[in-house]
């Protein structure tokens, strides 16, 4: 089956303003012939001149051929805005469906896709990506369309006065040619597929160093503690400088070539005037030196439009990358789960092109209502055990079940109503409170907004802020700490009222003060509740059920607090250190 070309592509999302994209060819075609044309009446002048020279007098038509020569340079600008303007309208119009796309079919996708490719690469790919698609239908490909009708007039143009400066003019331009096809052929397609890896690694890895440099400043720590971000700037320094060397002389080499056509011109014309020379030789001489720039813009169109055709193609190909991503399966008969228990048997899981397990062969039963702690190493497993439940990614092996039912055959909206899942480092939207409150229950009157609020311990946060629960948050300066966002997140959650709620390390980053307001706001949300909490602080645990010690993605020990910290384990290991580390004090001495 033949492969579908990227133009292809990229006219289906345009729809019916295709027929724009290609009006805009046509007219910056004819625009680029039009252009042509006061060179041939500036070739009349210089004609005329030189005829009655030196009885200037005499001339007749100059003023008419001057004014025919920007009449006709006025008639290419407007044709040439013309197709501008109809290649702009298409272009907005494929962006914004690309966009639009690629955000609907991302919703489709697991919750676990976020973290797998990571959100600046996927930003990246879905504002930038699709932005070179419009630089490349609003301007490259109206430009390409121009620089290849140019030639043909210039071709007629060049040949028509003088044959032999005519085919001196275009050596230069073949061997320019030839460099330019090198330089933009199958090797340079690899060389911008591996420039985008570069430069989409650092965007998620600055993403990702942004969002810990609260973690930095806390802990003192040096921008060379994100290992990760340091070493994407260092790749993409070497290859940028590689990629500038390898280019270097080749491109000096077009450049020389494109720019020097009018010094093969002098250097041919005192050789072929060594005997003498004429008007008719000297007036096409100088018609030709001033034509010939037209040669060296039309080329650099041309390298230009192919570049981009490069940049698209990597573009179309990451975005194309995105939509290939197949959404979970769902169930044609969905089933309903009968209460809120949580059932793990022989659950195995491994990430994409991982060389082991992130999970194994993990077996669990949770009761309805039960607050269960999920501890253990960092790394071990404890996060993707409960993503597993939330179904933001599907097991490998083994089977999830929610009050009885396999988590596969809950639909996608049962099952986000049934589970909620409360992250360290929640965000708000930029709206009001009152709207990111709304978003667990979109029917939620302002009242149940209020109380979901108050329950989550948030009445100091409304008292403090000028408009209350209706501020903007993010707008004229308002913006809530770590700790209080995270109130907020969970008045949301509490105003969607699932019967299991899962909490990932939610008081990690909060001071003190919030983590007790956090805390308390937990209590409340967890009464009645199935809750799967995962936890570095063994302190917020020791009140619940059961906990879970998993270590390298396997369940090492399970019990209450008292009875794990009598055994000779982890957890009791663990939980000597956690001992040791709270009673540490700075030592103060007196000089």
């Amino acid at each position: 089956m033949k492969k579908e070309s990227n133009l292809k592509r990229l006219l289906d999302y345009a729809g019916g303003y295709k027929y724009l994209t290609i009006a805009s060819w046509i007219l910056s075609a004819l625009s680029a012939l039009v252009a042509l044309l006061p060179f041939v009446y500036i070739w009349k002048v210089i004609k005329e001149v030189l005829d009655v020279a030196p009885n200037y007098g005499d001339a007749q038509n100059l003023a008419h051929n001057g004014q025919l020569a920007v009449l006709s340079a006025v008639a290419a600008i407007l044709v040439y805005v013309a197709a501008l303007m109809c290649s702009h309208l298409a272009a907005f119009r494929v962006q914004a469906n690309i966009r639009i796309k690629a955000m609907h079919h991302i919703m489709t996708l697991p919750m676990g896709f976020m973290d797998g490719i990571g959100s600046g690469k996927i930003r990246k790919i879905v504002y930038e990506s699709s932005g070179a698609t419009e630089t490349y239908l609003a301007h490259q490909l109206p430009d390409k369309a121009n620089a290849l009708a140019t030639p043909v007039g210039l071709l007629l143009l060049l040949l028509v006065f003088d044959w032999r400066l005519g085919i001196l003019s275009l050596l230069p331009i073949a061997a320019a040619f030839v460099i330019m096809s090198l330089m933009t052929g199958k090797r340079m397609a690899k060389k911008m597929e591996e420039y985008n890896n570069a430069l989409g690694q650092m965007a998620g890895e600055a993403v990702e160093y942004v969002r810990g440099i609260s973690v930095v400043k806390t802990f003192g720590q040096s921008v060379f503690s994100f290992k990760r971000f340091k070493e994407s700037i260092d790749n993409y320094e070497k290859w940028v400088i590689a990629y500038t060397k390898d280019l270097r002389f080749p491109m000096m080499c077009y450049t020389t070539l494109v720019n020097g056509i009018f010094a093969v011109l002098i250097a041919a014309a005192l050789v072929m005037t060594s005997g003498g020379v004429t008007n008719e030789f000297l007036l096409n001489l100088m018609y030709y030196i001033i034509i010939t720039p037209v040669i060296t813009l039309t080329l650099t169109k041309i390298m230009y439009a192919s570049e981009n055709k490069l940049i698209v193609a990597d573009a179309m190909s990451r975005i194309n990358n995105i939509l290939e991503m197949k959404p979970l399966p769902e169930t044609k008969n969905p089933k309903r789960p009968k209460d809120n228990s949580v059932e793990l048997s022989g659950v195995s899981f491994r990430y994409k092109n991982a060389e082991r397990n992130a999970l194994n062969n993990i077996s669990l039963a949770i009761k309805p209502g039960e607050h269960v702690a999920f501890v253990g190493p960092s790394g071990g497993g404890k996060t993707t055990l409960a993503s597993i439940v939330a179904r933001f990614w599907d097991a490998s092996s083994g089977s999830v079940k929610i009050g009885g039912v396999n988590v596969k055959d809950i639909s996608k909206e049962e099952l986000m109503n049934t589970v909620s899942f409360v992250f360290q480092d929640s965000r708000l939207l930029k709206a009001s409170i009152l709207e990111n409150v709304r978003m667990g229950k979109p029917d939620a009157s302002r009242t149940e907004v209020m109380e979901a609020l108050h329950n989550a311990q948030c009445d100091d946060i409304l008292e403090k802020l000028p408009e209350g629960v209706d501020t903007v948050v993010g707008a004229k300066g308002v913006f809530l700490s770590g700790g209080e966002q995270q109130r907020i997140s969970i008045a949301r959650v509490m105003l969607k009222s699932s019967p299991i709620l899962i909490l990932d390390e939610a008081t990690a980053f909060a001071d003190p003060d919030n983590e007790a307001k956090v805390q308390a706001a937990f209590n409340v949300l967890a009464r009645g509740r199935t809750v799967l909490m995962i936890a570095h602080r063994l302190s917020t645990v020791t009140g619940a059920d059961r906990i879970v010690v998993i270590k390298d993605g396997s369940v090492v020990d399970c019990g209450t607090h008292d009875q794990l910290k009598e055994k000779d384990g982890l957890y009791a290991e663990m939980w000597k250190q956690y001992n040791k580390a709270a009673k540490w004090k700075v030592g103060v001495t007196n000089a």
